[in-house]
């Protein structure tokens, strides 16, 4: 008998307002989908720029079973310990050997084996090591103890994302962008039943300019000077999907975005 789970992955949450999203809205998100489990993008929680242990811990309070990041893990340094030390807060697995942290985590839901793998792009974004040979690798070694495999992919270019979607076809779950903080229309089973979206879109600050103050994003486009960018204080959004998925073949069977505003 098939035995079907539901995932849910939350896109990049910004700031105290994606806070107050996932404390308020989550709860009634995972009761609508059922959901099994919870992936969230945390890189951004940090007044938009990073992630601490204490914010990390916040989010596992909320029933949140992984937390991936990505080019922003980096800016607070007293997470950097954490990274070595929570197997479920990951950074991008293709960074250099010796840089802290890990990019892949697997754990058990109802008997099921999961396995999530963060992985980073590098098309207008630091030239690390290649998501799709570092993302094969990983997949293989995960295939080997589980078929449910579910991989966030922080990446600017749609072209890098789609490109690993359909290299990555039929092996995984599920291909999902972040990192661009708008949700895509895309959102679809590929020809050999991996899930996929090209951006999640973000959990944070409704009226922004991608979680940014509006008012700073016009002055710095007019001005073109280095202002500090600071999160917008508005209304916040709980965006992401829910995946439906065969825990015996790994192979998704829906994928349905979300974008809950909420006032908060």
């Amino acid at each position: 008998m098939t035995k079907v789970l539901n995932a849910l992955f939350l896109g990049d949450i910004f700031g105290q307002p994606g806070s107050r999203a996932v404390f308020l809205g989550l709860k009634g998100i995972v009761k609508r989908f059922r959901s099994d489990f919870i992936v969230a993008n945390g890189e951004n929680i940090a007044e938009g720029f990073g992630i601490t242990p204490e914010l990390a811990e916040t989010l596992f309070s909320q029933g949140i079973n992984v937390i991936t990041t990505g080019n922003h893990v980096w800016q607070k340094r007293e997470v950097w310990e954490t990274l070595n030390t929570r197997d479920n807060l990951l950074r991008p697995a293709n960074y250099p050997p010796g840089v802290p942290g890990k990019g892949v985590c697997t754990f058990e839901v109802k008997n099921s084996k999961i396995t999530v793998i963060n992985l980073q792009g590098r098309q207008k974004m630091s030239d690390i090591d290649c998501p799709l040979r570092i993302g094969k690798d990983l997949v293989k070694k995960a295939r080997q103890i589980t078929r449910n495999i579910f991989i966030d992919f922080h990446a600017e270019a749609t072209e890098e994302k789609e490109t690993l979607g359909f290299y990555l076809d039929g092996l995984v779950t599920a291909v999902l962008g972040t990192h661009t903080h708008v949700q895509t229309s895309d959102s679809r089973i590929l020809p050999k039943g991996t899930a996929y979206i090209t951006d999640l879109g973000m959990t944070g600050p409704k009226r922004s300019v991608i979680g940014i103050n509006t008012e700073i994003a016009i002055q710095r486009s007019l001005t073109q000077m280095p202002l500090k960018m600071e999160p917008a204080d508005s209304e916040a959004s709980l965006c992401g999907v829910s995946i439906t998925f065969d825990s015996d073949t790994g192979r998704a069977v829906s994928i349905e975005p979300f974008q809950e505003e909420l006032q908060v």
